[in-house]
């Protein structure tokens, strides 16, 4: 029988017997109202408990059984789990093999805030498969590890109330008229700042509108959020100045990055290579390229 934890916090993490994977639970970076954690389970499991916030998961390998709302749930691997604030659940492996999953807590406030003041949606089905509606929250969890600013924050909370709002059956945020000249604006400026840590509330005065509508049309004009667009800026400068000699380290901390492995992961994920490989190749590229 799986050992019982009081909750997420719950302590006494140990590897189980036969060899299989250790159970474990890894939280990347956080922010105000947002926590994401990476969590695995064979031998433990969770008693139940409730939180305060949402709770947003996606089963990323065995089978994962809860009980919720007075009915036993099943989550496979690729769907998502949506629990709502205050609502007793536990967890546990539906298998010998364990399961695995990784989880979006968010606090009800940023989504009130991301709906302007609406009330709250409610999710009557906890166990949601990747359907069109369900995938840009499914998209938050794809990396745990990368930091969280205020523009990545607004952005969370934006996805998420959307997220919610359909997958309750309720209206979603009408894309009738974009605001194409406040974009236009958050866009320019991100262009002449990449490098830096640019608060929202700044782009909140540039555009005149607040952050939650500024993600909402920055991706609907641009087809990325500002965050990514602010990223693949910084990805230029980086590339520049690692092509011009700079060190990896030095050209992170120029370029706005966290520090050398926040460029090295951000560059594989857009270019397919680590920058280290990509310079080796298109220096032997510059190597055989015929003289003019």
């Amino acid at each position: 029988m799986p050992q019982r934890l009081g909750g997420i916090d719950g302590g006494g993490l140990e590897r189980s017997g036969g060899g299989r994977r250790s159970d474990s639970i890894r939280f990347g970076p956080s922010a105000q109202g947002i926590e994401r954690l990476d969590v695995y389970l064979s031998a433990q499991a969770f008693e139940p408990h409730r939180h305060d916030t949402y709770a947003i998961g996606l089963t990323t390998a065995g089978v994962q059984i809860f009980q919720y709302r007075g009915s036993r749930r099943v989550c496979l691997p690729g769907q998502l789990h949506v629990l709502h604030p205050d609502e007793t659940h536990d967890g546990a492996a539906g298998t010998e093999d364990g399961f695995g999953y990784r989880m979006l807590y968010i606090a009800p406030e940023l989504v009130r805030e991301a709906l302007a003041g609406q009330a709250l949606p409610f999710v009557g089905d906890p166990v949601q498969d990747l359907t069109p509606m369900a995938r840009p929250i499914a998209s938050l969890l794809a990396d745990i590890d990368e930091p969280i600013n205020e523009l990545s924050s607004a952005e969370i909370a934006a996805a998420v109330a959307d997220g919610l709002l359909s997958l309750s059956g309720q209206t979603n945020v009408s894309r009738a008229t974009i605001d194409i000249k406040a974009v236009k604006l958050v866009r320019d400026y991100l262009v002449a700042h990449a490098s830096e840590q640019t608060p929202a509330s700044i782009l909140e005065k540039l555009a005149g509108i607040d952050r939650f509508t500024i993600a909402r049309h920055f991706r609907w004009a641009f087809g990325t959020s500002p965050d990514r667009y602010r990223t693949l800026r910084r990805l230029a400068l980086a590339r520049a100045a690692i092509e011009s000699g700079q060190s990896l380290a030095l050209a992170a901390a120029e370029s706005g990055f966290a520090d050398q492995s926040h460029l090295t992961r951000q560059f594989k994920r857009t270019y397919g290579l680590t920058p280290g490989r990509w310079m080796a190749l298109t220096a032997a590229t510059s190597r055989t390229a015929p003289a003019h």
